[in-house]
């Protein structure tokens, strides 16, 4: 059964240009890919959770940034395998090489019987819109699609 995720998308202003602020995921099986790994920091809530609450928490555990601004809420959108991703967009400024990532542990090498830690995501980067659509998961860019129509930032 597909689950439910909740994230945000950050934004800024750099000369004019649209940016958004996204997150690779760390571990051994995202290592080599970019283009298309890319993903808003967003993470699974359970039944009775609020959505909202969920995707704040996941933003701060996945980048050590608390979000404090008023969020507006985007469109949902349906990943390849199914999980539904909501999300709400802030404006926003970090420095990624400021990013703090909570870990997970995985047997790695597999079946080695050795448990190693890595960061949930391994690093975070700002990227204009063209740049971003090619970074991110696939359907995420929807994301990027109904913030610029919202903003009024086609490129």
């Amino acid at each position: 059964m597909a689950g439910r995720s909740a994230g945000l998308l950050m934004y800024r202003f750099r000369e004019k240009m649209l940016e958004v602020f996204l997150i690779h995921p760390g571990g051994p099986f995202w290592a080599r890919k970019d283009e298309g790994a890319w993903s808003i920091p967003k993470g699974e809530f359970g039944p009775g959770e609020d959505p909202e609450a969920a995707a704040r928490r996941e933003f701060h555990e996945e980048t050590g940034l608390t979000p404090s601004r008023e969020l507006t809420p985007l469109e949902p959108v349906r990943q390849k395998g199914g999980k539904t991703v909501l999300a709400w967009a802030f404006a926003g400024d970090a420095d990624p090489g400021t990013m703090r990532s909570n870990t997970f542990s995985v047997e790695w090498p597999p079946h080695s019987g050795k448990r190693e830690s890595f960061p949930e995501a391994d690093r975070a980067a700002w990227f204009g819109l063209e740049a971003a659509r090619r970074k991110i998961n696939p359907a995420q860019a929807a994301f990027l699609d109904q913030l610029a129509r919202l903003l009024g930032a086609e490129s």
